[in-house]
């Protein structure tokens, strides 16, 4: 399969997450909450080891340290100011408070797919084996927040229907971001070097910032050592993808 074959297969297989907001039609509230956290669990681990294990090193074998880390933290106050302006929140609960942000949710969703679609094309052009750990860490973090998304779009009025398709075409610009960002490297110098610090910004930012919080809210001991252990095997699987 050629490069461009693997990205657009690694961003159609991350856009089919939107689907699995139609699950929460048949699981009771309470039940997938607790199998929400577990999953926040592994996409927090999956994205801290993505960056710091995957990302980081072959950006700093692109780009000098100190360029590495400038990115890194200008994605990072990227991340927080488009969250802030666009209310872009990824929330893993039906009763997120965003219900009234319907289709301010969806344009915010479509940047956030368009991005990690460049992201999944850079990882994809640098070695194979990047870019399934980036596609990993990529849908592991989509499953549950795709949870969040179809019940604030249930809840701010629409159909379970439009809800789906809203969702599911949102979901494509993964696609388009992928397909552009291949094209876009072999015409721009250095764009894939600089994506990669890019993407290691925003996998951190979206660890720290919206998932490792929830994990923290647990009180139960025994769902915070399983949270816990769940969260360092995300980080494991990104170090055996390593090898």
């Amino acid at each position: 399969m050629t490069t461009l074959g693997y990205i657009i297969l690694a961003t159609f297989l991350v856009s089919l997450a939107s689907l699995v907001g139609v699950i929460t039609l048949s699981i009771k509230t309470k039940t997938l909450q607790k199998y929400l956290l577990y999953l926040v669990s592994l996409s927090a681990g999956t994205l801290i080891g993505g960056a710091f294990i995957h990302l980081l090193p072959e950006a700093i074998d692109q780009l000098d340290p100190t360029t590495t880390g400038q990115i890194i933290v200008t994605a990072f106050i990227g991340f927080f100011f488009i969250e802030k302006v666009l209310h872009w929140h990824h929330c893993h609960d039906r009763d997120c408070p965003n219900h009234s942000l319907g289709y301010l949710n969806l344009i915010a969703d479509a940047i956030h797919n368009f991005i990690d679609g460049l992201v999944i094309a850079a990882t994809f052009l640098v070695d194979i084996k990047l870019g399934v750990a980036t596609t990993i860490a990529v849908a592991l973090h989509e499953i549950p927040q795709e949870f969040g998304d179809f019940g604030v779009l249930l809840y701010s009025g629409f159909s379970r229907t439009k809800a789906i398709l809203s969702n599911l075409l949102v979901a494509l610009t993964a696609i388009t971001g992928g397909v552009l960002g291949f094209y876009l490297a072999g015409r721009i110098d250095h764009l894939v070097a600089y994506l990669l610090p890019l993407a290691a910004g925003s996998f951190i930012y979206i660890a720290a910032s919206d998932l490792m919080p929830e994990i923290k809210q647990e009180t139960s001991l025994k769902h915070s050592i399983i949270s816990f252990t769940i969260f360092v095997s995300g980080i494991g699987l990104m170090l055996l993808l390593k090898e």
